[in-house]
């Protein structure tokens, strides 16, 4: 056994898939605890990019503000100028006020600008609507406005009402993030219900991963007791149990899964609701390939001779047998493990996942960034990171069962 073992970890694949699987089960059990918010914790608010969130209040009135020698103006206006706005002040300059084209550099900020404040002037908007003139009026404006601020001025509101200058901040005045009381870290952002994704991402994987140790323990237990009843017994008990297996395979198991899940209901649906209708409908495959592995071993002659000595059925199985499609059975349900966390998620897209009072997996993250509208707004953070997840999970469990194929199966096993 110790053999075996040490044999299993000296395949590479298998290495490599187990160092990812534990990688993720262990940031799945270790991250909620550490995370200062649940994962159905509603922080923030729908879709927030990932990153640091300070407090504006904490930052104005800090007392340990910096003067840096950087020019925040001229930043401001690379920031606050998108394309369209530059393509846009081109257009005038070329169309109204005569400018060749190839003078204009609408990517050096500081030389655009200077070309529009020397050539800029609304009388020279000839020719143009009244919306476009108007347009370009407050665009000028804006870039005035951005050019002249150099920075803002705290005021405090005295008891009769009025306003008085309490401090005025400059704009090259910088404070250091960890000076600031209140801030807010969202590594992957927040999701539709303004909960932070990494959170709620270390949760759901561990929830899947539940869901489908269950699932595939339950689907891997049926299809082995099947299988071997099938594969030892034969006769009208091989043929009565080939047919339900057969029947399970024809209409496609997915089919089974959804009309089942679909009957039990939303409100009865949690995470091991779930993984046992999922283990349920996915044995057929498993209960197959043991039935065709007994069929080859039922008569070795320790087998026969187990039977000559009048051991029970039970025995003949579970010590003559079994040992046998131990590595088979192990593989197996490496790869019931892999089906049912997919099974899951593509139940929960369909609506039909587990109950999202309870818990939360990575098809029903998948599914909320779908119905809102994460994909269409380019939230990546709200699916991208899921994607990865499951697409890590199924990559890991199916290195680590070509691995072990690799290590049990003589006519695999590297020389």
């Amino acid at each position: 056994m110790l053999h075996q073992i040490k044999q299993v970890f000296h395949s590479p694949k298998f290495v490599v898939g187990f160092v990812i699987f534990v990688f993720l089960l262990l940031f799945s059990i270790l991250y909620p605890i550490f995370s200062p918010y649940g994962p159905m914790e509603m922080v923030g608010n729908i879709f927030y990019a990932p990153g640091t969130y300070v407090s504006v209040v904490d930052t104005a009135q800090s007392s340990e503000k910096v003067t840096m020698n950087v020019d925040t103006a001229q930043a401001t206006l690379d920031a606050t100028l998108t394309d369209d706005t530059r393509n846009k002040m081109k257009t005038w300059l070329v169309n109204q006020a005569g400018i060749a084209e190839s003078d204009i550099d609408i990517e050096d900020t500081e030389t655009l600008i200077s070309l529009w404040n020397e050539n800029y002037d609304p009388e020279l908007s000839t020719g143009m609507i009244t919306a476009d003139k108007r347009a370009y009026e407050r665009l000028n404006t804006q870039i005035q406005t951005l050019e002249e601020s150099g920075g803002i001025i705290l005021a405090t509101e005295d008891e009769e009402g009025n306003l008085e200058v309490s401090e005025e901040v400059d704009g090259q005045q910088f404070v250091n993030v960890n000076d600031v009381t209140n801030k807010v870290a969202f590594p992957l952002g927040t999701d539709n219900f303004g909960a932070d994704v990494m959170t709620k991402l270390a949760s759901s994987i561990g929830v899947s991963l539940r869901i489908g140790l269950l699932a595939g323990l339950i689907a891997t237990a049926i299809g082995l007791v099947i299988g071997l009843l099938s594969g030892y017994l034969g006769g009208w008990v091989d043929n009565l149990l080939v047919f339900i297996t057969n029947l399970f395979t024809v209409i496609p198991s997915f089919v089974i899964l959804i009309l089942i899940a679909n009957s039990v209901g939303q409100a009865a649906r949690g995470p091991m609701m779930v993984a046992l209708i999922i283990g349920c409908t996915g044995w057929p495959w498993t209960a197959r390939s043991v039935r065709s592995q007994v069929l080859s071993l039922r008569n070795r002659d320790h087998v026969n001779l187990s039977k000559l000595s009048g051991h029970s059925l039970p025995r003949i199985v579970a010590v003559d047998i079994l040992p046998y499609l131990a590595s088979y059975v192990v593989m197996a349900m490496i790869l019931q493990i892999s089906s049912g966390i997919l099974s899951e998620a593509q139940l929960s897209m369909l609506g039909l996942g587990p109950s999202t009072a309870e818990a939360t997996t990575l098809g029903l993250m998948m599914n909320w960034a779908q119905k809102f509208g994460a994909l269409t707004s380019m939230s990546w953070w709200a699916f991208i990171p899921v994607i990865i997840s499951i697409a890590l999970i199924t990559f890991s469990l199916n290195l680590m069962n070509t691995g072990l194929d690799q290590v049990f199966n003589p006519q695999l096993r590297d020389s």
